[in-house]
């Protein structure tokens, strides 16, 4: 008996401890829950007919809130390519998408981003070229935004 009332004992104490230390802040966990977030980028094909492979996370929830489009801009902001993404991704996260051809030279660094139909342009991009390579970066949600209402733009979204 004594031996389950110690046990008993050890168990509520290991459990208000945990939940004495919950205060919910999760700044630990790497994620951005209101923006589409490039997460991984690959490259096929030639200079001027390449073939990009772009994985993206984004906080789907339906064709309320979905990553309607990934994009490649050069440095200075023009538009040079956007994929349109036609459907919510709630239960296939992250996800990757392909698109193309894309006319830039090997050497051309250009940023590759998403875009949520609720929050807009998410900050973690992916910089770089094709003979240089791409890496994650930080980039204002602000740069070049002119363009979300250029063409293609999504006509809807089917589920």
């Amino acid at each position: 008996m004594k031996n389950l009332l110690t046990y008993i004992l050890f168990i509520m104490v290991t459990v208000s401890a945990c939940k004495a230390n919950d205060n919910g802040d999760n700044s630990n966990i790497d994620v951005d829950i209101t923006n589409a977030e490039v997460t991984n980028v690959s490259v096929t094909g030639n200079e001027s007919n390449y073939s990009f492979n772009v994985e993206i996370k984004s906080p789907d929830l339906g064709c309320n809130q979905y990553a309607d489009w990934w994009e490649i801009i050069s440095e200075d902001g023009t538009l040079l390519y956007r994929r349109i993404l036609a459907h919510s991704h709630v239960n296939e996260q992250p996800f990757t998408r392909s698109g193309g051809p894309v006319a830039i030279s090997d050497d051309q660094v250009i940023y590759i981003r998403a875009h949520m139909n609720t929050t807009g342009y998410g900050k973690l991009v992916y910089k770089g070229s094709v003979s240089g390579g791409f890496s994650q970066q930080t980039l204002e949600t602000t740069f070049a935004n002119q363009v979300e209402t250029e063409e293609p733009l999504p006509s809807g979204c089917a589920f």
